[in-house]
């Protein structure tokens, strides 16, 4: 028998099925873990263990998922209602059972919350995470100590460090699941397998069991994991707590948990990743557009160049469902670039990381072609040519007269005037630029460069068309080289600039590694390219890098650049590198001096602070956020450090604007404003 609901607490309700109380919570979008659900959940279990014809509970959750994890946004602000550690222990001690109903995602606090339950219960497509430590922090709910004694230490190493989920089937292969539900049957499955064990006793807690001390398991782990690693807080305190599950109590373990997890959130690592967090999601609002404006369809895409960009860019949409139409002049290289394609997806499939049949998938939705008159029924036109102004602008007069009326013509230009690409259109409103960052099938950011013509719908389209293919993606302005490359350009003058006055390039590039950087500006220079935008005149030769690409040092391709490289491509650093700089030195009478770390800091990275304060006073980029989103998913930045201009907040602005001051930069007015005012740049 089944009666109506019998209390609502918040967004929490309760219903009898005969003996079994079922708790639902009902709080959209993701049934976070607030306040106002903690105490829902709260007032149900209390109501369930005072009312003695109650035999079992389950709790489980309306919408599109369980628990999907704690509400983030009342991290650092004052407490308000139950702590969820404290909910979680008091279900388990719960002297009538509860069994947790497990539907979409179980993540972070909603995963703690499953393992504070006596039973788990999932349907198949069910998720279990505890991904905390993507947001610098560590399962603060007794999971790093719930978790090892129910699965072990190497799977809870998996979850807990690597932040991963698992299926429900490798969670029920596990432990972490006692039984599977059918997909569309949750619930009365659920008040079935309740029945079923409301008088088993004892009641089965994790905190009861045991885990063995497993050393080698951890040090295997932490050999495997390193670089991953290497840098970050918070992986390092999940794995002692790992530990501490095997090694100590389980009330000694919470503790040690507790004082683990509060100096994660007091530090500036965890604000720094939550601050990323909030401001991916920030990037995707544009300004001066109404979210509702209607989206033009996007059905099919058309992608011109089947080089390593344009392949990659084509990836992208044949991965998401939709149909390419990818256009080469020669059939040579028609050939080569869609073969290069089917590898790549090969080679995923290989490893795993998609389905075996996803390469023919995707392939089947792919036109190659010859000529442009191919393009003329796509919705969206991508170029990806060759970066030079005359070129583009002759393609783009072209398309204009090809492609239908209503589509959208984009170019993937890194540097160029899409306003002056747009003006070659008689549709200048339906141009922007997709600049697509290498390799395009892999980064996750995209530049959305805005003209002045562009109208509110193309950008909300293509705004929105990135998140379908899985990138993060920022508008910009018009102007030289957007956001992302504009900063770069300082650091790699300053980079230059410091070789000519003392620095190695294995100085530089340590210090950048050192500050959390995936490489320095000269090992980035031999991976891209030595001869990257040379103007390939080997007598003319005006700068370090004009004299390497003349020696043929184009970089690791080569086996050489700034670095000399062996049939590995390890580097090593080059005495022949070491004569030219030193001869542009003897040439320029500058006495080679030495020169700190501080000071390449101060001029290789301040001065991209500094850049990014002038893209915002000119309104290239909407938001700091931004361009802290766009340098950690397009340039490796550290997430840790959550971004050049959030890095600047936590350096220091004043500390900032000094170090400018003392190696003779003009400071932004923005800048040095924010600084004196004690204020965060926006």
């Amino acid at each position: 028998m089944t009666s109506q609901s019998i209390q609502q607490s918040g967004p929490v309700r309760t219903a009898r099925h005969g003996d079994v109380l079922v708790i639902v919570a009902d709080s959209p979008p993701v049934n976070a873990l607030g306040a106002a659900v903690r105490d829902g959940l709260e007032a149900a279990i209390k109501e369930g263990v005072a009312d003695s014809s109650i035999a079992a509970m389950v709790v489980r959750c309306d919408g599109r998922t369980f628990f999907a994890g704690a509400d983030i946004s009342e991290f650092g602000k004052p407490l308000r209602g139950v702590p969820l550690p404290d909910l979680v222990n008091m279900i388990e001690a719960s002297p009538t059972p509860v069994v947790a109903a497990i539907h979409g995602s179980a993540l972070g606090g909603g995963c703690e919350m499953a393992l504070g339950c006596h039973y788990r219960i999932a349907v198949p497509s069910a998720k279990l995470g505890t991904p905390e430590v993507k947001l610098g922090l560590l399962p603060g709910a007794g999971g790093t100590q719930r978790l090892p004694r129910l699965v072990g230490t190497g799977i809870a190493l998996e979850m807990i460090v690597l932040g991963n989920p698992v299926s429900a089937q490798k969670a029920k292969d596990a432990g972490l699941i006692d039984r599977l539900a059918g997909e569309n049957t949750l619930e009365a499955d659920a008040i079935a397998f309740a029945r079923e064990i409301a008088g088993k006793r004892p009641i089965p807690r994790v905190r009861d069991r045991h885990v063995e001390a497993d050393a080698a398991a951890i040090a295997v782990f932490r050999a495997e994991h390193r670089r991953k690693l290497s840098g970050f807080d918070a992986p390092e305190a999940c794995i002692a707590c790992v530990a501490a599950a095997a090694e100590r109590s389980f009330a000694d373990g919470l503790a040690f948990e507790r004082d683990e997890f509060m100096k994660l959130m007091t530090g500036t690592q965890s604000a720094a990743q939550r601050h990323i967090f909030f401001a991916e999601r920030q990037a995707a609002k544009i300004d001066g557009v109404d979210p509702a404006t209607p989206l033009r369809p996007i059905a099919k895409v058309g992608v011109i160049g089947a080089g390593t960009m344009g392949g990659g860019i084509a990836m992208n949409f044949l991965s998401a469902g939709v149909p390419v139409t990818i256009v080469e002049m020669q059939q040579e290289a028609l050939e080569r670039g869609t073969g290069v394609m089917r590898r790549n997806y090969e080679a995923s499939a290989a490893k795993g990381r998609i389905p075996a049949d996803a390469p023919d998938k995707a392939m089947a939705l792919l036109t190659p072609s010859l000529s442009l008159d191919a393009l003329a029924d796509c919705d969206l036109v991508i170029e990806a040519v060759y970066e030079d102004m005359s070129v583009k602008k002759e393609l783009f007069g072209k398309l204009d007269a090809i492609v239908k009326p209503g589509a959208i013509l984009a170019s993937n230009t890194s540097y160029l005037n899409v306003d002056e690409i747009a003006a070659c259109t008689q549709r200048p409103q339906d141009v922007l630029g997709m600049h697509f960052f290498s390799p395009a099938n892999v980064m996750k950011l995209l530049e959305v460069v805005r003209g002045a013509k562009t109208a509110p719908d193309v950008l909300a389209t293509v705004m929105a068309l990135a998140k379908r293919i899985r990138k993060v993606a920022v508008v910009a302005g018009v102007c030289h080289g957007f956001i992302g490359n504009r900063m770069l350009m300082p650091r790699q003058v300053e980079a230059n600039k410091l070789l000519l006055e003392g620095a190695t390039p294995e100085q530089i590039d340590r210090v950048h590694v050192a500050f959390g950087m995936p490489m320095g500006p000269f090992q980035m220079a031999d991976l891209a390219g030595v001869d990257i935008g040379w103007h390939r005149d080997p007598t003319r030769i005006e700068n370090i890098r004009d004299a390497l690409a003349a020696e043929g040092r184009w970089g690791q391709k080569k086996g050489a650049g700034f670095y000399d490289y062996d049939d590995k491509r390890r580097p090593t650093p080059s005495p022949r590198v070491a004569e030219i700089i030193d001869g542009f030195r003897t040439s320029a009478g500058t006495k080679p001096r030495a020169i700190s770390d501080g000071e390449i800091v101060a001029r290789t990275l301040y001065t991209m602070v500094n850049e990014g304060a002038l893209i915002l006073e000119e309104g290239m980029a909407q938001r700091a956020s931004d361009i802290d989103v766009v340098w950690i998913y397009g340039y490796g930045w550290p997430v840790y450090r959550g971004g050049p201009m959030f890095w600047a907040q936590t350096e220091g602005l004043d500390k900032v604007v000094a170090g400018l001051e003392r190696y003779g930069f003009p400071v932004a007015r923005s800048l040095k404003a924010a600084a004196g005012n004690g204020e965060a740049l926006k």
